[in-house]
């Protein structure tokens, strides 16, 4: 497993970071990618960063060349990255729809279009798509993420059925409330509020997401692809 390489979307932090640290203490070679720089600990020297906008195809073709040119194609893509920017839809302005719409779903096609060619050729990969439990049920002021992540879910399925002849199995995982950066803005009686229809009753860890994504990039996986799994302390069954 140790040559193995594993390249995350939004790396930096929150659950992106938990995925990267997760693969590097494995042994893997990580590659990760953010806007911002790296906030993972420079001791790990089999970790990569790189500072792209993946909405940008010029930033991905280009990283790409760099990639290749250093033998450090991926055999794992996780399309992490993803934000938010909420906003009733009556007040919604396209900029809102189309950041969130740009970086969350044509970011992850960006990404996803030029890295399946080489594991096509070798005739093995894993793609992981993180999406969101606002994806599966909707939430309100989140048209425009509740919508990027059921497309993602879409993409999955479609994908998966294209590419698994070719023994790459494409998956995604749709958290739910994971203590992270992006659910630090919530007061307490709006914590308490969600906690009450969450059936484990407390927010998850980025750790939480990291060992399923973990599990889905290893060949103990290599019978499930299409799916798209919930880690949201049953949420979604409320």
């Amino acid at each position: 497993m140790k040559d193995k390489k594993v390249f995350i979307s939004g790396a930096s932090r929150g659950i992106g970071k938990s995925i990267a640290e997760h693969f590097l203490i494995n042994n893997y070679i990580v590659i990760g990618t953010s806007r911002s720089d790296s906030n993972i600990d420079k001791d790990y020297k089999n970790y990569h960063h790189f500072s792209i906008d993946i909405t940008s195809r010029i930033d991905i073709k280009n990283l790409h060349q760099s990639l290749e040119n250093d033998d450090l194609l991926p055999d794992i893509l996780i399309n992490n990255a993803g934000i938010t920017d909420d906003k009733l839809f009556l007040k919604m302005s396209d900029e809102n729809w189309d950041n969130v719409i740009n970086t969350n779903l044509t970011g992850t096609f960006n990404l996803t279009k030029v890295f399946i060619k080489n594991m096509i050729k070798k005739r093995y990969g894993r793609i992981i798509n993180i999406s969101s439990v606002s994806g599966l049920m909707g939430n309100p002021g989140q048209v425009n993420y509740s919508s990027s992540k059921s497309a993602l879910n879409g993409f999955t399925k479609s994908l998966a059925k294209e590419l698994g002849s070719r023994n790459i199995t494409v998956n995604s995982v749709a958290p739910g409330f994971i203590s992270t950066d992006m659910t630090t803005f919530l007061d307490n009686n709006k914590k308490d509020e969600i906690i009450r229809d969450i059936p484990l009753k407390r927010f998850g860890k980025s750790e939480d997401v990291s060992q399923l994504v973990y599990f889905l990039a290893s060949d103990n996986s290599s019978y499930i692809t299409g799916q798209t799994i919930s880690v949201d302390g049953g949420l979604l069954m409320h």
